[in-house]
Parts: structure tokens; sequence; C-alpha cells
């Protein structure tokens, strides 16, 4: 991958296991529903076009709630 780099990616990201987790979401989420968040693309393919968001500050992960309690930790 030359676009974005890794050193881009990693400044909005501090987890790779978080950058991969976030970016194939939205590239899922683009793929079904579609909705570009950027004016102009360079890759062709969701995935890309997720990490090039991540890159450009567009799309961020969300922080989670410590209380949230989910249906597989009951």
């Amino acid at each position: 991958m030359l676009y974005p780099s890794v050193d881009a990616l990693k400044k909005e990201i501090d987890s790779k296991y978080s950058l991969v987790s976030l970016a194939s979401k939205r590239a899922r989420q683009m793929q079904e529903e579609g909705g570009e968040k950027l004016s102009k693309y360079v890759s062709y393919k969701p995935v890309g076009r997720a990490l090039e968001e991540v890159a450009a500050g567009a799309l961020r992960k969300e922080e989670q709630d410590a209380s949230t309690i989910y249906e597989d930790e009951v």
C-alpha cells in the first residue's frame, strides 16, 4: 500500500489493529450504503477509500463508554 502511508495513518489511529477494524467496518458500510466523506479519492476500492478518510481526519475511532455491557459479556 503506497497511499496513504502507514506513518500518516498511525498519526490518526494509535493501534494497527484499531485501524484495520475501523477501515474494514467503513469499507463494508460504503459498499452497502454508499456515502462518501471526501470530495475526491485516489483509490477505487472501498478499503483504500476508508484509509484515505482516516488519513484526512474525516474518519475517527469512537471512544467506548466504560459502563456499556455487551451481550457476550453477560
